[in-house]
């Protein structure tokens, strides 16, 4: 058994962990945002882990590097998706407005409908 093999075993039971907990968070929390957050977080992360341990236990070139890429697309795309995810959310109504602490998309969107009022945008 090499190092690398103990590694990337330690690696993916890692990643799986973190899935796992992702997973009941989902089902634990009510509010749509939390459950964003617990999904989007710990997911790209477990995401790194699992392919980084793949790599390491199949130790091929081509593998690795089209690992790499999942990698990079997951990092660029997260962020843009869990932000649409949150204004969608919180445009139909499917969120706690009580729970926010700064509600700068409300104040916004208020200040839009106001300007369309006036007729000065």
């Amino acid at each position: 058994m090499n190092v690398l093999d103990v590694i990337g075993a330690v690696f993916l039971f890692s990643g799986c962990t973190l899935t796992l907990i992702a997973a009941i968070g989902i089902f634990r929390y009510e509010d749509l945002i939390v459950k964003q957050h617990v999904a989007t977080k710990p997911q790209v992360v477990a995401l790194i882990l699992n392919l980084t341990g793949t790599a390491l236990l199949v130790r091929d070139a081509s593998m690795t590097w089209t690992m790499l890429l999942v990698i990079a697309f997951m990092l660029i795309t997260s962020p843009i998706s869990a932000h649409m995810l949150s204004r969608a959310g919180y445009r139909t109504g499917r969120i706690n407005y009580d729970a926010l602490v700064e509600d700068d998309l409300g104040e916004d969107l208020q200040a839009g409908e106001f300007s369309d009022e006036s007729g000065s945008r």
